[in-house]
């Protein structure tokens, strides 16, 4: 069978595993299920297309198996689903049917809703059990396993889904290795297709022409898979809008006050930059999944955003990730693209499958990359997660963040606060009544003194959105005192 061959010649390890993996499903499925009784969803897509092409080979070595087969597979009797809408691309259409001429698919067509044609499918069928290629990332994979029986609600079947811990390099590698055919809107750089209405090529494969026409990679050629998403034109368009990119909500931003907290994991406490006054406040919670789950809630419902860092890692202890999971009411799952920053980051210590760290709240996790950083950001709804293990490194992360934040807009923002400092060998006595009277005089400016040592020079802070403002206040107290009196931190 020449999909089994070719990734038993490849020199992809991973793709090997996930491909036995997924065969596994198949032929477990196979095993329980008559031939009558499974189907198979097929849409056109590049998720699907590797799943016909596993269905194939695992159909194949389960007869082979059953020593049914005399090593030429020359049917492919599997039930196959294609739900046909006037909103699909003419592209996916051709490609479906081309395919079932290809492979000999008994292909059934349903042009009424997925449920209701679903519905129709089982009472007139033998069906048990769909083949579906749901990957875990995918709107509709929340809480769904390799065997998972229908959600309530729906005609009762049991969802196979044998590709559900594949990425979307793991799904390329596939289809590059074993040299399928694919639709022909993935060359065009469109990386996850929808409807005609809700889809664009995505924007992160653009490439420049001579001619100013607009032209795209291949969708294989996509570096960060967790952006396959990105062309999907109407999810872009309203979550830009919900965190405040679009004009009328910047301005209403930026001149509201905006609320945020800090939560610290642990009794190690980084003492970084994460410091802004649009945090209302900084808690400390201990080692425990439920403590930071009860602190993630009452903070994520009140606040705009929470920042939260420590207790993430492959330690008992580490139980920042489960408790943000409890607070939202989901399950930790393994997400395939952090795992792989893991692999680089540390190698022949990470153990696949069985890696904890790469372990994330399924259904709501966004990664948030940054060239500066070995390992993204993680972003559960309103909710940052700061992988951070010593100050310098939050640091640096938080420097990125406010990066990101400038040049994605994802996250709201004011008006940023800029200071000054000045520091003086007077004494808290000589300048506690001047600086009394400079705050009244300047209630937009947040005014503070502090020692850095007992007897170090006293450093005073000058901050605020207004520029003038600083200045103003910083020549009304230096008039105050003998000219030299105060000198400028930069």
């Amino acid at each position: 069978m020449e999909i089994d061959k070719a990734i038993r010649e490849s020199d992809d390890r991973r793709l090997k595993t996930k491909y036995n993996n997924a065969i596994y499903v198949i032929k477990r499925a196979l095993a329980l299920y008559s031939i009558e009784e499974v189907a198979f969803s097929f849409n056109g897509g590049k998720d699907s297309t590797v799943l016909l092409h596993l269905l194939r080979a695992g159909y194949f070595l389960h007869k082979m198996e059953q020593k049914c087969s005399n090593g030429g597979l020359t049917s492919f009797p599997i039930r196959t689903i294609y739900f046909e809408s006037s909103a699909a691309f003419p592209e996916i259409n051709s490609f479906t049917y081309d395919t079932a001429s290809s492979y000999g698919l008994q292909l059934d067509i349903i042009s009424s809703d997925f449920k209701s044609g679903l519905e129709k499918l089982l009472k007139a069928n033998p069906i048990r059990a769909i083949f579906l290629g749901v990957r875990i990332g995918d709107p509709t994979a929340v809480g769904q396993e390799q065997f998972s029986p229908s959600s309530p609600g729906w005609p009762p079947f049991m969802r196979v889904n044998p590709i559900l811990d594949w990425s979307y390099r793991d799904v390329w590698a596939f289809i590059l290795t074993c040299k399928v055919q694919y639709c022909s809107l993935y060359d065009q750089g469109y990386t996850s297709i929808g409807s005609i209405h809700d889809t664009v090529p995505n924007a992160l494969l653009s490439i420049s022409d001579s001619c100013c026409k607009e032209k795209f990679k291949p969708a294989y050629l996509l570096s960060d898979g967790r952006l396959e998403r990105a062309g999907r034109a109407k999810k872009f368009s309203s979550s830009i809008n919900a965190v405040g990119n679009g004009s009328g909500s910047v301005d209403s931003h930026k001149s509201s006050l905006l609320v945020a907290s800090v939560i610290a994991v642990g009794e190690e406490i980084l003492f970084g930059t994460v410091e802004d006054r649009s945090v209302s406040q900084t808690v400390v919670v201990q080692n425990d999944k439920d403590s930071v789950a009860e602190e993630v809630e009452r903070r994520k419902s009140t606040n705009d955003m929470v920042f939260i860092y420590g207790g993430v890692g492959p330690l008992h202890s580490d139980v920042t990730l489960a408790g943000v999971a409890k607070a939202f009411g989901v399950r930790l799952a393994p997400d395939e693209e952090f795992e792989e920053y893991l692999r680089h980051l540390i190698s022949d210590h990470c153990t696949g499958d069985q890696n904890e760290m790469a372990l994330l709240p399924e259904g709501i996790t966004e990664l948030l990359h940054h060239e500066k950083l070995a390992v993204p950001l993680i972003k559960c709804q309103n909710v940052i997660i700061f992988t951070a293990t010593n100050a310098t490194e939050l640091d640096k992360e938080w420097d990125c963040l406010i990066e990101l934040t400038r040049s994605c807009g994802f996250l709201p923002t004011m008006v940023p606060y800029v200071s000054k400092h000045l520091q003086t060998n007077l004494s808290d006595v000589e300048t506690a009544q001047p600086l009394s009277k400079l705050c009244l005089e300047f209630p937009d400016l947040n005014i503070g003194c502090y020692r850095k040592s007992r007897k170090g020079p006293l450093i005073i802070s000058f901050e605020g959105k207004d520029q003038t403002q600083i200045e103003s206040a910083v020549e009304s107290l230096c008039k105050l005192f003998h000219p030299g009196t105060f000198s400028g931190i930069h």
